[in-house]
């Protein structure tokens, strides 16, 4: 009987021991330091405050074509061949005639291409009477002299969020991407200050 009691204050104590060293217990379901989410809680973004992921994938292909071609012509010739009131009272009436010929061809033809992939975590600002989220966020990211800014806004439906907390952006109503930057490599491949202003207006007036 006292090898029983000896038995188990000796496992009471080394468990204690375990758990002062650890701070939790190892294989238990429940995480402390996972954050406060319930058993049966969702962790995607349903207030204001929460976190979502945006992926951004904007790709845009326009093309188009125009073609239009257009002819008129016109011919006239009228000529007095016999007016009989008396002979030749009339036959120094000159001859009239005419021609016209209107062409017109023109061909226009537009195409661009733009890609733009990015990720970025924003947060809910407010929550509408519906349910939809209204989210904003930004990432700035700075290299020695250089600052890259990516800004995003819009409207998200619930329903459009992912399992893993992201949306892509192709879903988010009012959307607004916005990529900047500022720094010497920026400054390299724009037009700045003045030269920017004479550059334009030079561009504005001249016809050719």
């Amino acid at each position: 009987m006292k090898n029983i009691l000896f038995t188990l204050v000796a496992l009471v104590v080394i468990s204690a021991l375990a758990l002062a060293l650890d701070g939790r217990r190892r294989g238990s379901i429940y995480d402390p330091d996972a954050g406060p989410f319930g058993l049966v809680g969702t962790r995607t973004a349903n207030k204001a405050g929460d976190l979502i992921t945006i992926v951004i994938a904007e790709n845009q292909d326009v093309s188009n074509q125009e073609s239009s071609d257009m002819k008129k012509g016109t011919t006239l010739d009228y000529q007095f061949t016999n007016l009989d009131l008396k002979p030749n009272l009339f036959s120094t009436l000159p001859r009239v005639a005419g021609s016209s010929d209107d062409q017109f061809t023109g061909t226009a033809n537009y195409a661009k291409k733009g890609k733009f992939n990015a990720r970025v975590t924003a947060m809910v600002v407010d929550v509408l009477p519906n349910g939809n989220m209204i989210v904003n966020g930004r990432r700035e990211i700075r290299i020695d002299l250089e600052t890259k800014l990516i800004e995003f806004s819009g409207v998200i439906r619930r329903w459009d969020i992912s399992p893993d907390n992201s949306v892509a952006s192709e879903l988010v109503a009012n959307a607004k991407v916005s990529y900047t930057g500022t720094g010497p490599l920026t400054n390299s491949t724009n037009r700045r200050g003045i030269g920017a202003w004479v550059h334009d207006a030079i561009a504005w007036i001249w016809p050719f």
